[in-house]
């Protein structure tokens, strides 16, 4: 029989929902019937026949009833999410109802019908109605617990805020989640009692685990800062739980929280560093009113740039992308922000001097942000020339166009890597900061600014690490590391993207531009805490029966143990008080076109060896210490000692 009450409930609950809706209304229509019935039953001692006094009085009811309880909305509330509120609802309804069911039956009169039908029917139909209301609510409810302790995770909230009591609300009726309890720092609350859940001390972490099973904590704490944060992060830590969070409060727009908004972990709880902070005036510069150029469009840097933009009113804003599908997709995202000013989706190769021009004049661009690049370094390795052509040709062709054309503001994106590269694609990037600063020299008192902006490894651009830590933990391990000592910076990508924004409205002299990242991350530390707030231990020879273990590959050619963001020593300030510049060394233009027509040369020959030669030749810092990895010069190095 219970099982019989389980399908019909489930059959009941996977109805459209207007099907729903009908049964509502057609429920609350045979309660129209009983309650003027029962009115009549109550009033005369004895049950009415079935004629003109009870069918009028029962008309009048539904002609009356359906309409109001439709235009209060009753019938667009989930029953079995509601709780006590539908009370409320279900008064008010019938409060409008009653109204005028006694004003006709009880003033107006109806021949055959005791007046006090106009009193004693609607307030019986308010307790049938809610009584209704609340005998789905709680009969479903029953069912979902049942449902609840076979399937669901073990969990606790910490924090009991309205954000951490709006969150238990929402998983009351919930499959995913089993709420068992809260943690709070604030003593006074300890032992309380919070929408049916006791409040724990953090300190009682251990013994509810142990007692209660507990696999996940919930973090509902979106106001405090990042400090207070890490403190609790650390304490959850050690004990090997799940930790999912809700939004902070400046992404929380609607004030409501759900289960829908249970996250994985922010990037920077895992990083263990505050975002750095943008100042509005620099974003709008050199946008506001401004017809804006992205080239890259469609890349992880590049989107996010766009991004950006749109907020600051341009006046026109110029996708530049070579990949069709990634300047489509970035193109319809924009398009549906319902935006005052035009986006120009360009299908465009930037090493074409010419068309970039054309663009360039026929827009009357004012500002550039140069983001098309091959970053990813062990594939630049792997196609070295194709690296080198794309990287450095386009940009010198860009750089030379936006001065000869006097747009107003010119920024490159470069690289960490381009500091004291090991590898090829960080050769490129300081080639290509030396040709800009090379172009700006030569052409002196013009009225282009210049910047080159370098940040660290972006965390949402494709082939970040972390996303792949996850994937392989989510795996079961193991997770991969190149080197025990291997370390890096970090940064977010709306922090890149405004820390390009800002550089190149900070620019005066070519400066190039750096943000003060902090310190830089250990990949094994990093890892060590992924693998923590999943809910997973460390698999090594001190744990041998742990979860997920670390395995070390190896450097991968071209790859460095770590970064670094300046090549001297003596950064400047700015006005942003985490943007730091400097002046680097360059190579004067006259000289400069001398080897990249060199260079240039080699790389359409495929001459791999004397492309490299150029590089650390003309990039003086550019030390290699791996085999030539490039597949074609691999393969023909193959078929060479193969014809011998």
């Amino acid at each position: 029989m219970v099982s019989l009450n389980n399908q019909i409930a489930d059959y009941v609950l996977g109805l459209p929902r207007n099907a729903k809706r009908t049964i509502a209304i057609f429920c609350d229509l045979s309660l129209c019937l009983i309650c003027v019935i029962l009115a009549f039953y109550l009033r005369l001692d004895q049950l009415v026949p079935f004629e003109k006094p009870l069918i009028s009085s029962v008309l009048i009811s539904i002609f009356f009833a359906l309409p109001i309880f439709w235009l209060m909305g009753l019938y667009r509330t989930i029953f079995r999410y509601s709780g006590f509120s539908i009370v409320l609802s279900v008064f008010m309804s019938v409060l409008v109802y009653g109204s005028l069911y006694f004003c006709v039956i009880t003033l107006y009169r109806i021949e055959g019908v005791p007046r006090s039908i106009g009193i004693i029917q609607p307030m019986l139909l308010f307790f049938l109605v809610s009584g209704s209301r609340l005998l789905i609510k709680f009969s479903v409810g029953k069912i979902n617990k049942k449902k609840k302790i076979k399937s669901s995770k073990v969990t606790l909230i910490y924090g009991c805020g309205s954000a951490g009591r709006q969150l238990a609300s929402s998983l009351e009726n919930n499959f995913e989640f089993k709420l068992v309890g809260f943690l709070d720092d604030d003593k006074k609350l300890h032992n309380q009692v919070l929408e049916g859940h006791t409040i724990f001390a953090p300190d009682k972490l251990e013994e509810l685990i142990q007692s209660k099973s507990v696999e996940l904590v919930l973090l509902a704490l979106p106001s405090i800062n990042r400090f207070k944060r890490n403190q609790i992060l650390k304490k959850i830590r050690k004990f090997n739980l799940v930790v999912q969070t809700l939004p902070t409060i400046s992404e929380i727009l609607d004030g409501r929280i759900t289960v829908s908004d249970i996250k994985e972990l922010d990037i920077n709880d895992i990083l263990n560093r505050e975002s750095v902070p943008p100042k509005k005036n620099l974003l709008l510069k050199n946008i506001d009113n401004k017809v804006v150029m992205v080239t890259g469009a469609g890349g992880s840097i590049g989107s996010e740039i766009c991004r950006q933009i749109i907020r600051a009113n341009p006046k026109t804003l110029i996708l530049c992308e070579l990949n069709e599908f990634s300047l489509y997709k970035i193109h319809e995202e924009l398009k549906l922000q319902d935006l005052k000013f035009p986006i120009v989706p360009i299908l465009i190769n930037i090493q074409d001097y010419k068309k970039i021009d054309k663009i360039i004049k026929i827009f009357g661009v004012n500002t550039i942000y140069h983001s098309a690049a091959y970053k990813h370094v062990p594939l630049v390795e792997e196609n070295i020339c194709e690296g080198v052509m794309n990287n450095v040709f386009s940009t010198f062709s860009i750089a030379e166009c936006a001065i000869k054309r006097s747009v107003s503001n010119f920024v490159l994106i470069s690289s960490d890597k381009a500091v004291r590269p090991t590898n090829v694609m960080g050769a490129t990037k300081r080639l290509s900061e030396l040709c800009v600063q090379a172009i700006y020299d030569h052409y002196k008192n013009n009225l282009t600014n210049m910047a080159i902006v370098r940040f660290g490894n972006v965390l949402e651009s494709s082939g970040s690490v972390i996303p792949k830590f996850k994937k392989q933990i989510k795996q079961g391990g193991p997770v991969t590391l190149t080197h025990k000592d291997v370390t890096r910076y970090f940064m977010t990508v709306t922090e890149a993207a405004q820390l390009v924004i800002q550089a190149g409205a900070m620019s005066k002299m070519c400066d190039v531009f750096v943000l003060d990242m902090g310190d830089s991350v250990k990949i094994k530390d990093l890892i060590h805490r992924i693998i923590n707030l999943s809910g997973f231990s460390i698999k090594d020879q001190d744990n041998k029966d742990g979860d997920i273990e670390i395995k070390i590959i190896g450097l991968r050619p071209g790859e460095k143990l770590f970064e670094e963001l300046l090549l001297g020593d003596n950064p400047q300030p700015t006005e942003h008080d985490k943007i730091k510049k400097a002046q680097d060394p360059f190579v004067p233009l006259s000289k400069l076109e001398k080897i990249l027509n060199d260079l240039k040369i080699n790389c359409l020959e495929y001459r791999v060896e004397k492309v490299k030669d150029i590089l650390s030749s003309i990039v003086d810092t550019y030390k290699s210490d791996f085999e030539i990895v490039d597949h074609i010069y691999v393969e023909k190095l193959k078929l060479k000692n193969k014809n011998k």
